[in-house]
């Protein structure tokens, strides 16, 4: 019978090999093992007998001191192998490079580290780029980084293999010119089919380009376009394909109404519309169709300054499926406008109202009215609002995240109606000075900055 080992220390409990007897016990080199409780300090004793000290060391690729503890001492010979001595030698693989060990490991890192960790061995880099590891992820890449200088003064395309095999479905390209554009698809193998969301960031695209670029790469559902000035309305008309699902453009110096109709025309299965565009009006708005109704759940109009109760009139009629609607900096938007926001769009699960300085404790009575399933509700910068607004909202059961920063007019009266919110559990008071921290009966504080309150 195989004597027991020293238990492996693991936190609160350790690892002890069970003896084996008889036929069992010659058959099987290797020990099982058993979890016994124990106490830091104290080495228990299995069947009777307490534990004898044993050596153990991990396999290094070249010689180094000694493990701590291994029992090893110099002018003993030879350094103890990579396995464990627990009455039989068992072979295992060092920690360092267990794959098993490694695939659990590695989630705790960000995704900065994991950049780096993937740099220290081949092994640890066939680990790190499974496409488990980078989900969710866009690599975000500028156009200098997009070109090796060659001795000669060359320039040659970086290789991309690693990307490819890391299974990213979205880039991020800044500052990047049609020609490099071009590049990225010829040296991107998967950038045909594999690419699903593609991201233009302060580029020259042109109209060209932008129809180069979707026609070649047909797998783009998801369209992202910020600061870029030299494509024009016409290269949307020519470019945007029906497969596109979801749509930004922000920052386009060219993009006005004619725009919107170019979107709602080609784009019947649009799910998500974001717009940051100064010079779109309510006309603009009245260019969406019963098709874009039945697809389109989320609208974010950010900073339209032309838009008025008019405009919204053409949202809530042709897009009555809408669950997140944004009409952040649209100024020109009163209580009426929002009135006709609760009446029709009775999915809401989020609402944006911020830097809107013509919203009244009135709209906000209309949102509680109306809007029974609203989750969110942001009212950043409505500096109009009062304690009495924030009343009416204390009667929704509903409503988990609100934002009231820089509400000037907001007091300690007024948010002591939303301390009986059960359902409330974020909210954000960042910029107010009126205000004081209080105990909630449920367990938060709120202080004027940002903070949650745990169930």
């Amino acid at each position: 019978m195989a004597r027991p080992g020293v238990p492996l220390q693991l936190g609160s409990e350790a690892l002890t090999p069970w003896p084996e007897t008889g036929a069992a016990a010659s058959a099987s080199p290797a020990p099982a093992f058993r979890r016994v409780p124990t106490r830091r300090g104290r080495i228990p004793e299995v069947a009777g007998r307490a534990a004898r000290p044993v050596r153990c060391a991990f396999r290094s690729a070249r010689p180094g001191p000694p493990l701590a503890g291994s029992g090893w001492q110099e002018g003993e010979g030879e350094q103890p192998a990579a396995w464990w001595h627990l009455g039989h030698p068992a072979e295992r693989p060092p920690l360092a490079t267990d794959e098993k060990i490694l695939n659990g490991l590695f989630w705790y890192f960000s995704a900065c580290e994991k950049c780096v960790l993937a740099q220290v061995c081949k092994a640890w880099r066939r680990v790190l780029y499974q496409p488990k590891f980078w989900a969710g992820l866009t690599p975000m890449l500028h156009a200098k980084e997009l070109y090796n200088v060659l001795p000669g003064g060359e320039k040659e395309f970086v290789n991309l293999q690693g990307f490819a095999a890391r299974g990213f479905e979205g880039f991020c390209l800044v500052g990047v010119s049609d020609l490099d554009i071009c590049e990225f698809i010829d040296n991107y193998a998967l950038s045909k089919k594999g690419v699903k969301a593609m991201s233009l960031k302060r580029s020259t695209i042109t109209d060209a380009g932008l129809e180069v670029m979707l026609e070649q790469m047909q797998g783009v559902v998801r369209l992202e376009l910020s600061g870029c000035n030299d494509f024009t309305e016409a290269g949307l008309w020519s470019s945007l394909s029906a497969r596109i699902t979801s749509l930004s453009v922000s920052d386009c110096i060219n993009v006005a109404d004619d725009a919107i109709a170019a979107i709602s025309q080609l784009l019947p299965n649009l799910a998500e519309l974001s717009l940051q565009a100064y010079h779109v009006t309510d006309t603009a708005l009245a260019y969406f169709t019963a098709r874009q109704g039945h697809s389109t759940h989320t609208l974010r109009l950010l900073s339209c300054w032309e838009i008025t109760n008019h405009g919204v009139v053409n949202v809530v009629h042709s897009l009555p499926n809408l669950t997140a609607l944004s009409l952040s900096g649209c100024s020109k938007v009163t209580d009426d406008g929002v009135e006709l926001v609760a009446e029709n769009l009775r999915k809401l699960r989020s609402l944006d109202l911020s830097w809107c300085p013509r919203i009244t404790d009135m709209a906000l009575e209309y949102v509680a009215c109306d809007l029974h399933r609203l989750e969110e509700l942001v009212l950043d910068r409505c500096v109009r609002i009062t304690d009495t607004g924030l009343s009416y909202l204390s009667t929704m059961s509903s409503l988990r995240s609100l934002y009231l920063r820089w509400c000037c007019q907001v007091q300690d009266f007024g948010l002591k109606h939303l301390l009986a919110m059960r359902s409330l559990r974020l909210l954000s008071l960042a910029g107010e000075t009126n205000t004081g921290a209080r105990k909630s009966p449920k367990g938060f504080r709120i202080f004027p900055c940002t903070t949650s309150g745990t169930p």
